[in-house]
């Protein structure tokens, strides 16, 4: 299992101080976040990231990921019942594909609560349907180029469509994929009555990625949850992706939230060895 961190703690930081910083601090990749490059990722050109993967390769450090992928955006809803919108996130998705590809990242997180709610008169069932639709074009051009989507459940205070894992892994497996699995989150598991083992337990091998977090939106080893058992249940599955620090509280600072967040997971791990 490889360690990893969102860019997005670094605010006002340049991409390239960000990748610098976390490679100097130790981890194994760097996860990022599109809107702290541009409002849309057609507008990052293909010189820029190609000199952005370059900077990671020469900091010998990986793009893990991306993710928050439609904060800033406009015009953009999963479950839409209008087919123009709906097809215009359809091919928006598509771009993070490419986007996601081009950083030489293998992995795109979906969360965006906040455009997949349910709409007025919207049922979940045709939620279900619309977001499937949605989905489709950019699973298939994943397959062909290796990049997996990864679709987040989050918490019903966050979201009225897919809040437990249990829901998201049904959601992908209609997709019939390998390039569209879920993304497990400390934070919103945090919501659910089953246990964070078990859910990562009984969610293999249908999830991708890993975020770590606490309940209290910070960063692992800053509040009460305890990795130990996290970590263990994620070897327990054979899991060797990476697993991510996001973190919404950025009150300790970027500099300590990297350092004490690393810190506090390879402590975690060396007792598991």
């Amino acid at each position: 299992m490889k360690l990893g961190i969102c860019n997005e703690i670094f605010e006002g930081w340049s991409i390239d101080d960000s990748i610098r910083f976390v490679a100097e601090t130790g981890y194994d990749a760097i996860e990022i976040a599109p809107f702290t490059l541009a409002q849309y990722v057609t507008e990052v050109s293909n010189v820029e990231r190609e000199r952005i993967r370059n900077l990671a390769i020469e900091s010998e450090i990986e793009i893990s990921a991306i993710h928050w992928v439609l904060i800033k955006t406009e015009g953009l809803y999963m479950t839409h019942t209008d087919s123009v919108i709906r097809n215009n996130t359809s091919d928006y998705f598509c771009e993070l594909v490419k986007f996601c590809s081009d950083l030489g990242a293998k992995k795109i997180v979906v969360g965006s609560p906040k455009l997949r709610n349910l709409l007025p008169g919207v049922s979940f069932e045709q939620a279900w349907s619309l977001a499937i639709k949605t989905f489709t074009p950019s699973i298939k051009l994943a397959e062909d180029i290796g990049v997996t989507i990864c679709f987040e459940p989050l918490a019903p205070s966050e979201t009225d469509f897919i809040n437990t894992a249990e829901q998201a892994v049904e959601f992908v497996k209609e997709c019939e994929s390998d390039a569209f699995k879920i993304i497990l989150d400390v934070k919103a598991m945090s919501s659910e009555a089953k246990s964070i083992p078990d859910i990562i337990r009984s969610s293999h091998p249908y999830f991708a990625y890993f975020h770590c977090n606490d309940s209290n939106l910070k960063g692992p080893g800053f509040g009460d949850v305890d990795f130990l058992p996290i970590f263990r249940a994620l070897k327990e599955v054979g899991y060797d992706g990476f697993a991510s620090v996001e973190v919404f509280d950025f009150e300790e600072g970027p500099e300590m939230i990297a350092k004490d967040s690393l810190r506090y997971m390879k402590d975690v791990l060396r007792q598991l060895n």
